[in-house]
């Protein structure tokens, strides 16, 4: 049989010494990720160490070093499309951008371990784990800071809501009212609203605006009767 020709036992317990290290420096990841609710938790973690360990291990032990680093890359890009699948867009705001750069750095954590190099593996780990936890409250002290439009990078939008067969008149409006202003606009974007209205967004190139100017172009706007609804706001870009 293959297998009794194949087997090594030191070869069988290095793997099991990757495979168990994979196991555990996931499992500490995925514990912390699963405590605070997030999509891919304990289990998910934990197999993608193990999966990219596993895969590491075996080119190592088939193809040596060569079939080790392709392997590795291939588990890079992997567990890029699997991360994709964890981040949602939800109108301007964006979802599970910090699971799936976990699940990266878990794959990299199951990748270290598979090639055998446990110390590096570990280490890996405890920087994944710190960038969770001991920056988090780093994160909530500048997310509770008041936002400086000086010095923090902003956009700003204005939107108007109107009937699918008027938005050209509404659109038309809303550019002769900016261009009057002084307002150029660097981006534009019509997406369905309900089942008749469609959202126009038209994102402004200047840096700052003059909250009265675009007070009184939503002013005049909103008394077109073509348009149902118009706002603005700031969004600060990363």
């Amino acid at each position: 049989m293959r297998f009794i020709d194949s087997f090594h036992l030191l070869s069988f317990l290095n793997t099991l010494v990757s495979v168990a290290t994979a196991f555990v420096l996931g499992g500490m990841i995925g514990f912390e990720r699963q405590y605070r609710q997030r999509t891919a938790g304990l289990r998910t973690n934990v197999l993608v160490a193990v999966g990219a360990a596993v895969f590491v291990d075996l080119a190592g032990q088939v193809n040596g070093s060569a079939g080790t680093s392709q392997v590795i890359a291939y588990v890079v890009s992997g567990v890029g499309f699997l991360g994709a699948g964890t981040i949602m867009k939800d109108g301007m705001n964006i979802q599970g951008l910090n699971t799936a750069a976990t699940l990266w750095g878990s794959a990299a954590v199951g990748a270290c371990a598979g090639a055998g190099m446990i110390a590096e593996a570990a280490l890996a780990a405890f920087f994944v784990l710190g960038a969770n936890t001991l920056l988090r409250p780093i994160v909530n002290s500048i997310n509770r800071t008041p936002i400086n439009e000086l010095s923090s990078e902003l956009t700003y939008q204005m939107c108007i809501i109107t009937t699918m067969d008027e938005q050209k008149q509404a659109l038309l409006s809303m550019e002769q009212m900016l261009d009057v202003a002084k307002y150029p606009i660097g981006d534009m974007s019509v997406e369905p609203f309900g089942d008749d209205d469609v959202e126009i967004r038209a994102t402004l190139m200047s840096t700052s605006v003059d909250a009265d100017d675009l007070d009184r172009i939503i002013f005049h706007l909103t008394a077109k009767p073509y348009v149902s609804q118009a706002y603005w706001n700031p969004v600060t870009s990363e």
